[in-house]
């Protein structure tokens, strides 16, 4: 009873973590633009400042003052390998928050993939493996979808799937591979429904598409609520990403019926740490670590979502 007063507020963070490479060599992987030789000189140093930018992104998701707890669930994208998660919940600013993870091994071209963070007094895991979506002619193979099964402190069964879908460099055939992700996503609800086990589940992650996008308004056709496709900042941002002036959310905390019901606000998170100033379009912009090939020092070129959600009353 005292772990369910004390856990009530359930808080999820989505990140896109922009290129988060460590600094050595992936066999077969063409992620040769983030070590120490190439025109990036990514080292050790940029590395280590990027991994706890990352960290501190992820404790000031937690809220603010006398609120504020470690967030029970990160879903990321863009996170090169093992290594790096191992670096981040051990050896960073979070080395001392007892994060545990899960992750894909997928066939990305630069070794991108997918992961979850998740606090074990939050959420005890039971399963996880990856989605695999087989690409249209001529495209690589995209990041697999992360599935992971869990229970969470009220004993309640949670899903959550981790995407981050095809780039929308590309055109039509780019949008028609997004839509395959989409179509996968539909089919592993509906299994979990036809086994009764969907009730609560969570799809996060960076969709490469806005909320008027098909493939978003296909899994909302499909029974699931886009919890943050209103969220913005409360310093000047209207989206997760900002591009030539525009602020939109290519991110996105979907939910089911259960979980939206439950659903207490999302947020985008734009402290000032992880913004600047926008010179040429006014207002603010992620700051992100380069622009160009030129080292900005800065955290990612998307800013994270919140969803916090009370599951003890």
């Amino acid at each position: 009873m005292i772990a369910l007063l004390l856990a009530t507020l359930f808080t999820f963070v989505e990140l896109n973590c922009e290129n988060l490479f460590d600094y050595t060599h992936d066999t077969g992987k063409n992620d040769h633009e983030y070590l120490p030789t190439a025109t990036r000189k990514w080292d050790n140093n940029k590395y280590w400042s990027k991994l706890n930018n990352i960290a501190r992104t992820i404790v000031a998701c937690g809220g603010e003052a006398d609120q504020w707890s470690l967030p029970d669930m990160v879903a990321l994208t863009e996170v090169e390998n093992d290594s790096v998660l191992h670096h981040l919940t051990t050896r960073s600013l979070l080395r001392n928050a007892g994060y545990q993870y899960v992750m894909t091994q997928s066939d990305d071209e630069r070794g991108i993939d997918v992961a979850l963070l998740y606090s074990p007094f939050s959420f005890r895991i039971l399963s996880h493996y990856s989605l695999r979506i087989p690409p249209p002619a001529g495209h690589h193979s995209t990041r697999d979808i992360l599935y992971v099964k869990g229970i969470i402190v009220t004993g309640d069964t949670l899903h959550v799937m981790v995407v981050h879908a095809p780039s929308r460099v590309g055109g039509r055939t780019a949008r028609e591979y997004r839509l395959r992700l989409a179509e996968r996503l539909t089919a592993t609800v509906d299994s979990l429904r036809h086994l009764g086990e969907g009730s609560h589940l969570l799809i996060a992650g960076d969709f490469n598409d806005l909320s008027t996008d098909s493939t978003l308004t296909m899994l909302c056709h499909h029974g699931l609520t886009n919890l943050t496709s209103a969220a913005s900042g409360r310093n000047g941002a209207r989206g997760t990403y900002k591009h030539q002036g525009r602020w939109g959310s290519l991110d996105h905390i979907l939910s089911s019926d259960a979980m939206a019901n439950l659903h207490n606000g999302s947020q985008v998170i734009d402290l000032p740490f992880l913004t600047e100033e926008d010179e040429k379009y006014g207002g603010i912009k992620p700051r992100r670590t380069y622009i160009g090939m030129r080292y900005n020092g800065g955290t990612s070129d998307h800013l994270p979502l919140t969803a916090t959600f009370k599951i003890g009353e």
